[in-house]
C-alpha cells in the first residue's frame, strides 16, 4: 500500500493496538500476526504480517462513505478480532484497539476469589451471598461454580461489570438488584446462571429508571419480548455500542418481597450485535441451531474494544483470559 506524508490533504491515519486477553499489548512471542485494512468501498488496501503490537497506518480519505473503515487482526492459534466501521477523519488520527484471545487461554479468577469480594466489589458480593443460610454456604456455591462451570461464573461478572457502568437516571441497573437465582424454576420461566445470562430479584423501581434512559435514547425497548424471553413482560436493550450491549428483560408478573423492597425478576444478558435483525439471524438462529449459547469469552473481547472504541471507562471484569 502506497504511503503519503502526514501532511498530504488526501490521506488519513490509523493507529492500531493489539491487546491479549490479559488486557495488556500482545507479546512478541505472537507468531504471524496478520492485519487487514478494508476501505468502505470494500477494497483492501492493506494484508500483511507485522511484529510488535502498535502501528501506524495512512490511508486515503475520500471525504464519503469510503471512510468507513475495517480493521482485522488475526493471529497463529489465536481468535481474529477487528472493528467497523472506523470512520476516519483528515486532520485527527483515529485508535483502534483490538483484542486477540489465544485459543488455548482460559479463564483466570485471581482477582475474583471469595474472599477478595468485600472490599473490592461489596454490591456484587452482597447480591451474590443473599438468600444462602450462612457465609459458608454462600461461599461454597460461588466457589463451586468458579471450579465447575467458569463460563457461567465468567458471564456473570461481565453482565455485573456491563451493569454497574451503565448510568441510569438514578444509580446503575447494579444498584437495584438484590438477590441472584442460584435454582431452576422451569414453571415460572426462571433458571439458574448458565453462560449468556442470569434471572435475578431486582427493585420494581429498575423498571421506571429503565424506561426513563430510554426516554434519554440510552436503551430502545424490544418488541415482543415474550418471542425470544419466554414469560417477559418487557425488554430494554442498551444502544450505547456497536457490539455487546446490555439487555434488561423483566418478568414484572413475578414478585418477592427482600428486605422490605417489592422486587420483580429481570434477565440480563449481552447480544452480539446491536442491529436486531442481525441479532435475530445470526446470533439467536445460529446458536439455537447449533445448540450453543453466546460465548463469554467473545462477550470480554467484543464489550472491552467496544468501551475502548467509545472512549469511556475500560471493561475491566476480575478476571482474565490467558
Amino acid at each position: 500500500m502506497a504511503t503519503r506524508s502526514m501532511g498530504s490533504k488526501d490521506q488519513a491515519t490509523i493507529l492500531l493496538n493489539i491487546f491479549d486477553g490479559s488486557r495488556q499489548p500482545i507479546g512478541p512471542g505472537v507468531k504471524n500476526l496478520l492485519v487487514r485494512i478494508i476501505d468502505g468501498n470494500q477494497k483492501q488496501l492493506f494484508s500483511d504480517f507485522r511484529n510488535g503490537s502498535s502501528f501506524q497506518f495512512q490511508i486515503p480519505f475520500y471525504d464519503n462513505f469510503g471512510d468507513r473503515y475495517t480493521v482485522i487482526g488475526s493471529a497463529d492459534n489465536y481468535s481474529q478480532a477487528g472493528a467497523t466501521p472506523v470512520n476516519v477523519q483528515r486532520t485527527v488520527p483515529q485508535s483502534v484497539d483490538l483484542m486477540l484471545l489465544d485459543k488455548n487461554a482460559t479463564f483466570q479468577f485471581g482477582n475474583a476469589r471469595w474472599s477478595d469480594l468485600p472490599q473490592k466489589y461489596p454490591e456484587t458480593r452482597s447480591i451474590l451471598a443473599r438468600g444462602a443460610g450462612t457465609e459458608a454456604d454462600a461461599q461454597a456455591r460461588y466457589e463451586n461454580l468458579m471450579e465447575k462451570d467458569p463460563a457461567t461464573l465468567a458471564c456473570l461478572w461481565n453482565l455485573m461489570t456491563a451493569m454497574r457502568d451503565i448510568d441510569l437516571p438514578s444509580g446503575t441497573p447494579l444498584t437495584y438488584l438484590k438477590q441472584l437465582i442460584w435454582e431452576d424454576v422451569p414453571d415460572r420461566n426462571i433458571f439458574a446462571p448458565k453462560q449468556d445470562r442470569f434471572y435475578a430479584y431486582a427493585d420494581k423501581a429498575l423498571v421506571s429508571q429503565v424506561q426513563l434512559a430510554a426516554q434519554q435514547n440510552e436503551f430502545a425497548p424490544e418488541l415482543d419480548p415474550a418471542t425470544f424471553h419466554k414469560g417477559a413482560t418487557s425488554s430494554y436493550k442498551q444502544i450505547q455500542f456497536g457490539e455487546a450491549n446490555v439487555q434488561l428483560t423483566f418478568h414484572e408478573g413475578d414478585t418477592q418481597i427482600i428486605d422490605g423492597t417489592e422486587c420483580i425478576v429481570v434477565e440480563p444478558d449481552i447480544d452480539y450485535y446491536k442491529d436486531l435483525l442481525a441479532h435475530a439471524l445470526l446470533e439467536v438462529l445460529v446458536n439455537g441451531l447449533a445448540g450453543t449459547l453466546t460465548d463469554p469469552r467473545n462477550v470480554y473481547v467484543l464489550r472491552w474494544i467496544a468501551g475502548r472504541r467509545a472512549g469511556v471507562p475500560e471493561f475491566n471484569p476480575p478476571y482474565t483470559i490467558e
